[in-house]
């Protein structure tokens, strides 16, 4: 564990302590999983990287299951395997002016629930990553958590995923994802609505598409049919929308955010972005000022060296999933965990296995783009790999893991359109 010179704890809720101020140069968008990346490929000015530095917040600090303190890995650009967690808390408060005070009555306050939260694995090889949502709507059991007093709180045989964080602090929803896909994790991050305005803003818009039109009064959304390009609020209702997605479940909604994040990513990614010094600024700026870190994220060298790692992986081989689940028997408004998309997925994770996915996008998209037809010809064309077009799925090899079709999700390479329901 990392100490720094001086350390001031301060009285906190739900066991979360704060114990220093971040002080890494950069943590952008952790968000979609896919996330440290912009310093280490843009030449940002040691103002840019001071001024970034300023914009963290206190961090937030990390305890185990046993109450000790969690340390990283020692991770570097050329080896090591990294696992981050991405907490979206879904708290009104103090969002810049974006919702009014009936909003602010209606919806959570103080830390919130826990209402997008993202598991990213990178492989110890840096060939692949996969990002695992996981639906705030299941059930699943709640381990004891450890609280900042020296307690914890009590284990919960079944209860709703997205109260982990109102219920023990990052560290409950931590230990919660742990069990739940069988990964260590040592880094993790809440980012708030205000984020999803000032990444879209930061990269000029991020383009999606919409088979059909999509209307939600819930979050205030109107889009035709057709391609579309996203900023500030518009791009934050898009994400929030469930109603007009899909089935108008929270399951729709994931593969919504899951193709939001995929845009995103190709936007960041793009030569207009990292080779613009002002963008990457920008961005770098819009992550640091709506992230609070974990205190094992708030090291210079981690922060670099984990988006070192990143930048190796094809957008191919960057997959977006969804934890696999099923309707619950008791309730038909929540899910439960699948067991048979379960030990696919933890034996993937576990053993650092890329993933293959054989089913559909999830209820709320649709590829944009058909898997290409068979064309005759003198000499039988090779299976097509990881890296084939936008569109078609990578073939299973004999050291990947075919998840089950019930488990929707996309590569960021892949073209998806939302549907209006």
């Amino acid at each position: 564990m990392r100490h720094s010179s001086v350390v001031r704890p301060l009285p906190v809720r739900h066991g979360r302590l704060p114990v220093r101020r971040a002080r890494g140069p950069l943590a952008r968008l952790l968000a979609s999983g896919v996330a440290v990346v912009l310093l280490a490929v843009g030449g940002i000015a040691a103002y840019a990287v001071q001024d970034t530095v300023r914009s963290l917040k206190p961090s937030i600090h990390l305890v185990s299951a046993s109450g000790k303190s969690v340390t990283p890995p020692s991770v570097g650009a050329e080896s090591g395997a990294v696992n981050i967690l991405l907490a979206g808390t879904d708290t009104r408060t103090g969002q810049g002016g974006q919702f009014s005070s009936a909003d602010e009555l209606a919806g959570s306050s103080g830390a919130g629930n826990n209402d997008v939260t993202m598991v990213l694995h990178l492989s110890a090889d840096h060939k692949h990553a996969t990002v695992i949502s996981i639906p705030r709507d299941l059930m699943a059991p709640i381990p004891s958590c450890p609280t900042s007093g020296g307690g914890s709180t009590s284990p919960q045989e079944s209860a709703q995923f997205n109260t982990t964080l109102s219920t023990g602090g990052l560290s409950c929803v931590v230990l919660t994802a742990e069990a739940l896909t069988g990964l260590t994790i040592p880094y993790a991050a809440e980012i708030s609505f205000d984020g999803v305005i000032a990444m879209s803003n930061a990269v000029g818009g991020v383009p999606v598409c919409l088979a059909t039109p999509l209307t939600d009064p819930y979050v205030g959304l109107k889009l035709p049919a057709g391609q579309q390009t996203l900023v500030g609020q518009e791009a934050l209702a898009f994400v929030r929308s469930r109603h007009g997605v899909g089935d108008g479940s929270d399951l729709g909604r994931i593969s919504n955010q899951q193709l939001f994040l995929s845009s995103l990513l190709r936007t960041m990614t793009s030569a207009g972005v990292l080779t613009n010094p002002l963008t990457l600024y920008t961005l770098a700026k819009a992550a640091t000022s709506n992230l609070t870190l974990s205190d094992t994220l708030d090291s210079p060298t981690t922060i670099v060296s984990i988006g070192l790692a990143l930048k190796s992986v094809p957008l191919s081989d960057f997959v977006f999933l969804q934890y696999p689940s099923m309707t619950d028997p008791d309730n038909t408004n929540r899910v439960v965990p699948e067991p048979s998309g379960v030990r696919a997925l933890k034996q993937a994770l576990t053993t650092d296995t890329p993933v293959v996915l054989t089913g559909t996008t999830g209820s709320g998209t649709e590829s944009a783009t058909p898997a290409p037809s068979a064309t005759p010809s003198a000499t039988p064309s090779p299976a097509p790999s990881a890296t084939a077009a936008a569109g078609s799925a990578p073939t299973p090899s004999p050291t990947s893991v075919s998840l089950p079709s019930n488990v929707t999700g996309q590569t960021a390479a892949q073209q998806t359109c939302t549907k209006g329901n």
